[in-house]
């Protein structure tokens, strides 16, 4: 009894004062050298034509080598915000490649979301304690060894997460999208791999991202690391790190022969970038949303919506979290009734990682489908060639992760937004609107054709009112259950959908 209130005290205890946090903004500068010589171009830069270049991250492999390339040739600044940071074989590579770029005399801001740092307190030690490197905290857990205690008084804050994912490199290049930094979305081993798409950009919208990064640094819910953890032990921290480059050597050495075949890789080498340049748009949270004010701010969904444009044709959401609630069923509900073609590609319960979610999309399928909706579940193999050819098939199994719209194939938006109450309400949220017929175009194309052939199609059977799944690999069969989900996974999502928690997803 004793243990488990003294347990509960220092689950009370507040968190730490901000005012002596120190101040500090994105380093501006026009130009970034070193940058524009690793990811060279033929094409006019973005500041002739007035626009930013693009380059969609599709390829696990370029994600991690887009990153790399960041973060081994910034001049000045490295300023970077994750959600989930693993401390993997690839979240261990990064983090030694960011000390290697403080050693070098670049600052280092990194801001991680701390409801997934668990475990990390002596490696995040390690970095804080290197010269130009700041870490800090999105909405801190102040109990670092049993952090659930801390939903029992804070609740309402802790349930409230920084969503984002971003690096930017001196306040010219950036990479947004769906990723955060992990094995499974870099496809280092073979467990299971998240089919994901980021954005590399440089020009006016890093500079917009550099920007919104100042705003969840200096906001009153990021929290200088060491002054939540004092007692994280830096030099065990720096041993990990160390011992890593042993015990991982042949994971990584693999690795390194995988990455040089990526496309973005032979590009570099061959001195030719493929960007696009386009009208890019930053959507981002105000991060005062993390301190349960968003009734005082705009909604991000509003702001997506104005950047994205009133559909006139199709829409194409692909979101592996879907929940429409009754606000989306609404929305989607007059845009088929105005003649515009939706398709929704999410996951199936097989491929999802998050049954709870599920649950809470799985009643909304025959109202979906009702509304003229077309509704697709990616299946757990989930691999078109283009993405099989570029390593995804390395996992055993597949999880759809991208974030994704697109609007009549002129507009898309790429980022950590998914269609459902928590990314609306909770969590904070960012990616990019890219206002181009080419890039869009081409994107929904490869969607049109790609998700008949790898992914369920949900239909009614119209006599019974009951769900059917047409499999692409056998058209003329009519699978009656949710498709090699498994009985167990199948009562599990079911215990799920009759709980309150809609709110919560």
């Amino acid at each position: 009894m004793a243990a488990a209130a003294a347990l509960l005290l220092s689950a009370c205890a507040g968190l730490p004062d901000l005012a002596d946090r120190t101040v500090s903004g994105y380093i501006d500068t026009d130009s970034a050298p070193r940058l524009e010589a690793a990811l060279p171009s033929e094409r006019p830069s973005e500041k002739q034509t007035g626009q930013s270049g693009v380059y969609l991250l599709a390829d696990p492999r370029d994600a991690f080598v887009a990153r790399a390339m960041l973060i081994e040739h910034a001049d000045r600044s490295l300023d970077i915000a994750y959600y989930i940071w693993h401390d993997d074989v690839s979240g261990k590579m990064l983090f030694q490649m960011l000390q290697r770029a403080a050693q070098r005399g670049v600052r280092v801001r990194l801001l991680l979301d701390d409801n997934n740092t668990r475990g990390m307190d002596d490696v995040l030690a390690a970095l804080d304690a290197e010269d130009n490197i700041e870490i800090r905290l999105f909405n801190p857990f102040p109990h670092r060894k049993v952090r659930a205690l801390g939903y029992l008084t804070d609740f309402p804050r802790l349930n409230r997460r920084m969503h984002n994912k971003s690096l930017t490199a001196d306040n010219q290049y950036t990479i947004v999208g769906g990723r955060n930094i992990g094995d499974e979305y870099f496809n280092v081993t073979t467990d299971i791999g998240f089919a994901d798409l980021d954005v590399l950009a440089k020009g006016e919208v890093a500079e917009d991202v550099s920007r919104d990064f100042d705003r969840y640094w200096a906001s009153g819910s990021s929290y200088p690391f060491f002054s939540i953890a004092p007692r994280a032990d830096a030099e065990k921290g720096r041993l990990k790190l160390h011992r890593s480059r042993r015990d991982d050597a042949e994971i990584r050495a693999s690795y390194l022969d995988e990455l040089a075949a990526s496309p973005l890789a032979a590009a570099i080498s061959e001195g030719n970038v493929p960007w696009q340049y386009a009208d890019a748009r930053l959507i981002s949270d105000d991060p005062a949303k993390g301190l349960a004010r968003d009734k005082e701010l705009p909604a991000i969904a509003d702001s997506l919506l104005e950047a994205l444009g009133k559909p006139e044709k199709d829409v194409f959401i692909v979101s592996p979290y879907f929940v429409p609630s009754k606000w989306g069923m609404a929305a989607l509900r007059d845009l088929t009734a105005n003649n515009v073609k939706v398709t929704v590609l999410t996951n199936s319960l097989r491929a999802t990682d998050v049954a709870a979610v599920h649950s809470g999309y799985a009643r909304y399928r025959k109202d979906l489908l009702n509304a003229g909706v077309e509704l697709y579940e990616v299946k757990p193999d989930f691999a078109p060639p283009k993405i099989r050819d570029k390593g995804l098939t390395g996992s055993s199994a597949t999880s759809l992760h991208a974030k994704t719209f697109v609007v009549d194939g002129k507009r898309v938006f790429i980022g950590s937004l998914n269609f459902d109450p928590r990314s609306a309400r909770l969590n904070t949220e960012m990616g990019m609107v890219i206002d181009h017929a080419g890039i869009a175009g081409d994107m929904r194309q490869e969607l049109e054709k790609i998700t008949p052939q790898y992914a369920y199609k949900v239909v009614m059977d119209k006599q019974r009112k009951r769900l059917r799944w047409q499999d692409p690999d056998r058209p003329d069969v009519l699978l009656k259950n949710e498709p090699d989900a498994g009985i167990w996974k199948r009562i599990i999502s079911n215990i799920f959908s009759i709980l309150p928690i809609e709110k919560l997803l």
